[in-house]
């Protein structure tokens, strides 16, 4: 019988013990066993649930170890994969023996031996303990300068379940999870279609992490896939636990308080961006996956929009702009014109006003931030308080704050009905991080009409849409489809027109492929 192990052997011991020195500094496997054991003992030995099982196939008189980490690794996987090297190892050296073949060569063992179907080849010390750490096995055999990384990580994912963040009464009730696999494969589902491309990368320079780039090959503009892959590469940090990390590291402008990027659970909403033209970037370890390019109409809209017809849908949305424009502004207004411009106010309205006022020992200013900052208060405790008395909290808070402060003349009933009127308004809008960056801007527009009056007011407005005009989402215009003016691409803005009408794709997305109703 020949035995491939025992020219490695002979090889090796014809070396110097220099050459071996030199293969240990460079951190490469030597063939021998019992140093490539030191050496991986040396590395990762030390760590608590890292299991080093040594074996012998007795009856070949070889030695051989199994190396993985608890709870990462699956060990039943493991038994079964190697049971023909490990249980039934005078079994398979009858076989050597009869047939006369050279089986323990790398590729025969990967072909005839282990029946695990995921398996590479390493030699260097690194390229093993990462594979380690991240659930594989990795076998090492007397005689081999390389072992064998086999795919035995257990996978521990919750079950598809409805995405919290983005309910709707009529849609899919299925969301991504924490696991890449399952996220990717939520995306196939979707349809059949041969042209959905998912290009895998790594990233995090300590803690790797695998990310996929997903878009439709024949309808996303390759510049903007080509803007995308460029600026993941270029992300350059030890370790991204959440897709939050990557909107933040890859967004065209940081001090722009308007999110650049669209975070969704909702596949059949990734899905519906991709056949736009746009890029979707999942990573590994969060349900929330990305969409670029994004424009300021797409954050107000939601997948709801289309599954319902289109007049109640166009309703819908066009409330949610004016629930946008509640929330920047309404408290900016109450202030100019209270304190500046009461002649503007009907003259019933003005003496009602006045009249709630009378005690009150607050300008207006102080009398809104008062309010506003009592109500985010609450907002940001509600969300931190246990599940089952969080939501209860938060309204009887709301409730007593507003009650005790009126009672004790700190404000005047008519705050608190601008303060409810504008909260109630900000959880209208469907993408959480727009909701509060028009929560943070509030407070801008409150102290220009301080200030200045309806001025001041008109003068941020001025100032915001200037900079929102000048903001690009990878290319894209923050403002399309308004700015540039793409008459087309209304269909789908302030309202949503007939499906039978929207034929094309938006036009600001540059795709090669525009039709998509024929």
């Amino acid at each position: 019988m020949r035995w491939r192990s025992n020219q490695y052997k002979t090889q090796k011991h014809q070396g110097s013990d220099h050459s071996k020195a030199e293969k240990q500094d460079h951190d490469v496997l030597t063939g021998n066993f019992e140093d490539d054991i030191e050496l991986v003992k040396r590395k990762i030995g030390h760590n608590g649930d890292v299991h080093i099982r040594e074996l012998e196939i007795t009856h070949l008189h070889v030695k051989s170890a199994l190396i993985f980490v608890d709870g990462l690794s699956d060990q039943d996987m493991i038994n079964k994969g190697l049971s023909a090297l490990i249980m039934n190892h005078h079994q398979v050296s009858d076989e050597i023996s009869h047939s006369g073949k050279d089986i323990f060569t790398p590729q025969s063992i990967k072909n005839q031996i282990v029946s695990i179907s995921d398996v590479i080849e390493s030699e260097k010390i690194s390229d093993i303990v990462l594979n380690v750490f991240m659930g594989s096995t990795a076998l090492l055999i007397d005689g081999m300068p390389q072992a064998f990384l086999l795919g035995t990580v257990k996978k521990q994912n919750r079950s598809i379940e409805e995405p919290l963040s983005e309910a709707l009464v009529r849609g899919p009730r299925t969301g991504f999870t924490e696991e890449l696999s399952t996220n990717t494969a939520l995306l196939r589902q979707q349809g059949k279609n041969d042209q959905l491309t998912l290009q895998k990368f790594e990233v995090g320079t300590r803690l790797k992490k695998d990310l996929i780039i997903a878009y439709m090959n024949d309808i996303a503009d390759p510049k903007v896939v080509e803007e995308v892959k460029k600026r993941v590469k270029g992300i350059e940090i030890d370790h991204l636990p959440e897709s939050g990390y990557v909107e933040q590291l890859i967004e065209d402008n940081y001090l722009s308080p308007f999110p650049q990027v669209q975070s969704t659970e909702r596949p059949d909403r990734v899905i519906s961006g991709l056949m736009e033209g746009r890029v979707a970037i999942l990573l590994d370890g969060t349900p929330f996956a990305l969409l670029v390019p994004v424009t300021f109409s797409m954050v107000l809209q939601s997948p709801e929009d289309y599954y319902e017809r289109w007049f109640p849908s166009s309703l819908i949305r066009l409330l949610r702009f004016i629930a946008a424009i509640i929330t920047l502004f309404a408290p900016a207004l109450y202030i100019s014109f209270i304190s500046f411009h009461p002649g503007l106010i009907p003259t019933k309205l003005a003496i009602s006003i006045s009249g709630t006022r009378m005690g009150v020992p607050f300008p207006s200013i102080i009398e809104a931030l008062f309010m506003e900052i009592a109500i985010e208060i609450l907002r940001e405790a509600g969300l931190r308080l246990p599940k089952p008395i969080g939501p209860a909290i938060g309204i009887v808070g709301g409730l007593i704050i507003g009650e005790a402060a009126v009672q004790a003349g700190i404000v005047s009933p008519i705050m608190v009905i601008v303060v409810a009127l504008t909260a109630i308004s900000s959880f209208a809008i469907p993408h959480y991080s727009t909701g509060i960056a028009l929560r943070m801007l509030r407070f801008g527009a409150m102290f220009c009409a301080a200030v200045f009056g309806l001025f001041g007011v008109i003068m941020y407005y001025l100032l915001l849409s200037s900079h929102v005009v000048k903001l690009k989402s990878f290319g894209v215009p923050y403002a399309s489809p308004a700015v540039p003016y793409h008459l087309k691409d209304w269909k789908d803005f302030v309202i949503r027109m007939p499906l039978l009408v929207m034929k094309r794709r938006p036009k600001m997305m540059n795709t090669d492929n525009t039709k998509r109703v024929k």
